[in-house]
């Protein structure tokens, strides 16, 4: 995904200086100074010396069908995104600056009502046609028509695309005074229109994909693996922001079936990198002579990220969760002090914030200037919300939860849900039973205890496991009653938050709204976040909107890692300066002499991939 989630931080616009006149940039900033010059040499985090060559193997889940991940239909394939480039990239340590890459320069107008990017004359496609101008309108216009619905609601405010120049394209938007907006349109990637002119971009494909990035698709195995290659000529290598990276000549994904089994396999010397997001498997499976001998490395690294809200997502489309009470009530069902210490090693934090573990977070009494912005829509939120902290409900870690079931109830029965015979009903004598859809076996033994406190409130909550393809379409289509899924949030929240807790959202498939917030009063308190002056502007608005979402009890709230868990054979070199915003796996290098001790060790199976 090419615009802010899991893989882009914010990005952040340059507060002009002139009053009248279009400011000419090379990078894109505001509110921060950057740790560099314009003429960087490179990112503080990358070694500019570090050799190309070798390979390195990593796994993903499930299967793929196509390499166009552009589409609503079809699962694109793992690594897919190397192939293509982006008309700005951001550092990992400086997350609200944006420098060029395939643009070079930007010219930006005072009242941010438009764009205009100059490309790269130097940008090649793999066929080495020239990028130009014709190209970037031409992405635009496909993702607008034929891409993902998701594009329509995340570009919407472009009011126009104009080239202006061989390498010149004008981006003019509907919305003025909104500083995001140039930024969020730097995120595009640029395809090439003369390759899809002959091919039909809305449909999913197996047809090795035409990029301008720095690797190609060299091999594939539909379902199974897919083998990258560098560019040995690519036009970027030179850039700043790209030197020290991509040094692998080859990048090998092969798929499993899940988690545990690709863990197993990694342990086995099948791929070569992992992250672990299940606390019980680092404590109880990352261990054995490779462990012992120094063969697998395992590091903990605490991060200062976002960390968003993880949870179980009630889908307010369906009737049984569009009482708000009856959201609360099952929220106290759910026991995390135990769950964290019996199944999670005590290794998590639970998520109290839809920006958990960031500046952004509502804490304690909503104070004055909070309170100016939540009071002219007092009908549409929740009274409590002015008079009270919230907090998720908390327990000793003992799993004894009576006195919330006591509390569930008395919710419940207010919402008109009545317990007989060990069923909850309401007043049609229907029963409330429900289903959680997950997608990872590892989330199950999370979720039955929960099941059974569920039970004892005369819920039932029946548990379905989904493979990938089948979850990534009941998702796209809302068609859930409730999933466990995560929120990722960046250091500066903007224009994706649409795409998140708008009525729009809610209405449209793909959109990452799963819970179904439809809501005036969160539709403005959005549209207050996306209009924020400065960071001080941005954090008050921020705030106001996470009170708003928590008091709606859209979630059972979750739990998140303060650190990333990364487990990898021993066969790599890594810069001394590591980013603070997690790890950049594409400045690693392989140690040639590292690669041969693992190698003569009989432990890993070093003959994929090359």
């Amino acid at each position: 995904m090419f615009f802010k989630s899991v893989h882009i931080v914010a990005l952040l616009l340059l507060l002009l200086h002139s009053p009248a006149l279009a400011h000419k940039a090379s990078m894109l900033t505001l509110n921060s100074t950057p740790q560099s010059s314009e003429k960087i040499t490179h990112f503080t985090y990358c070694d500019p010396s570090a050799p190309k060559g070798g390979a390195i193997r990593l796994s993903a889940t499930g299967s793929f069908d196509s390499f166009n991940g552009y589409i609503p239909r079809g699962i694109s394939a793992a690594g897919n995104g190397l192939t293509t480039a982006t008309l700005t990239t951001a550092s990992r340590d400086e997350p609200f600056v944006q420098y060029p890459y395939v643009a070079e320069s930007f010219e930006v107008a005072p009242d941010f009502g438009w764009i205009i990017f100059h490309l790269n004359p130097q940008a090649r496609f793999h066929d080495d046609h020239p990028v130009d101008a014709d190209d970037l309108v031409f992405t635009f216009q496909e993702l607008m028509n034929k891409g993902n619905p998701k594009y329509k609601q995340y570009y919407k405010l472009v009011k126009s695309v104009e080239k202006v120049g061989t390498h010149a394209v004008k981006f003019v938007f509907s919305e003025k005074n909104n500083r995001e907006l140039p930024v969020i349109v730097s995120q595009l990637p640029v395809l090439p229109e003369h390759w899809w002119e002959t091919r039909d971009f809305s449909k999913p494909g197996l047809e090795s994909p035409l990029g301008c990035g720095p690797y190609r698709m060299k091999s594939f195995r539909a379902g199974y693996s897919v083998t990258y290659e560098r560019v040995n000529d690519w036009w970027g290598a030179d850039l700043p922001v790209n030197k020290g990276r991509y040094n692998f000549d080859v990048i090998h994904y092969d798929y499993y079936r899940d988690r545990t089994v690709a863990g197993e396999a990694f342990r086995s010397g099948e791929f070569d990198y992992m992250v672990e997001n299940t606390a019980k498997n680092w404590v109880k499976n990352y261990n054995g002579p490779q462990f012992d001998n120094g063969l697998i490395k395992k590091l903990e690294l605490r991060h200062s990220r976002n960390a968003g809200m993880s949870g179980f997502f009630f889908n307010t489309r369906r009737p049984c969760f569009q009482d708000r009470r009856v959201r609360e009530a099952i929220a106290y069902a759910f026991d995390f002090e135990w769950t964290n210490t019996a199944l999670f090693h005590s290794q998590y934090e639970r998520c109290t914030s839809y920006f958990s573990n960031s500046a952004m977070a509502a804490t304690g009494m909503p104070g004055p200037e909070e309170l100016a912005l939540l009071s002219p829509w007092k009908e549409e939120l929740p009274p409590e919300l002015f008079t009270m902290t919230f907090a998720p409900p908390q327990n000793d870690g003992s799993g004894h939860i009576r006195s919330h079931l006591r509390t569930a109830m008395k919710l419940l029965n207010q919402a008109g849900w009545t317990l007989k015979d060990g069923v909850l009903r309401n007043e049609e004598g229907q029963k409330f039973t429900f289903e959680l859809l997950l997608r990872s076996g590892s989330l199950e033994r999370v979720a039955l205890p929960f099941q059974r406190n569920l039970k004892r409130l005369g819920i039932d909550m029946q548990i379905a496991l989904a493979d990938t393809s089948r979850y990534i379409r009941r998702t796209r289509d809302h068609d859930y009653d409730m999933i466990y899924g995560t929120v990722r949030q960046s250091d500066h929240p903007g224009n994706e938050q649409r795409n998140y807790w708008t009525s729009e959202a809610a209405k449209t498939p793909g959109s990452r709204n799963w819970a179904g917030v439809s809501n005036p009063a969160i539709n403005a308190l959005v549209d207050n976040l996306i209009s924020s002056e400065n960071e001080k502007a941005l954090t008050l608005n921020t705030q106001v909107l996470d009170r708003a979402l928590l008091w709606g009890h859209y979630i059972v709230p979750g739990w998140f890692s303060p650190v990333d868990r990364l487990t990898y054979w021993d066969k790599f070199g890594r810069p001394e300066n590591q980013p603070k915003n997690g790890v950049d796996l594409f400045s690693w290098w392989v140690d040639e002499d590292k690669e041969a001790r693992i190698l003569k060790s009989g432990f890993h199976n070093g003959s994929k991939a090359q």
